[in-house]
């Protein structure tokens, strides 16, 4: 079953640079993870400090597999510090 999640991410003052480039780096090599099917991240124009990644896996054994990836570490143990909000919601495609 397809898994698809739209997670935000809103920066702390003065780290938008930081936040975005470490979110960046995430796009390629995610996308180039057996089961990825749309990896994308968005910046609000309105509000700068606001990233969105909307993602879609094949299945939760790949989104599972994304997560023990070293890149997903990386990311993992490095965001906190640059984020003053994060949460995530997973989505139900409808028409289909």
């Amino acid at each position: 079953m397809l898994q698809t999640k739209k997670v935000v991410f809103v920066a702390k003052e003065g780290h938008i640079d930081t936040l975005k480039s470490l979110l960046i780096d995430m796009v390629k090599p995610s996308q180039d993870e057996e089961g990825c099917l749309l990896y994308h991240i968005y910046q609000k124009q309105e509000k700068p400090n606001t990233f969105i990644v909307i993602e879609t896996w094949e299945s939760n054994e790949a989104l599972e597999g994304h997560k023990n990836s070293e890149h997903y570490k990386y990311y993992k143990s490095h965001f906190e510090p640059y984020t003053a909000e994060k949460y995530s919601e997973v989505l139900v495609e409808l028409g289909v």
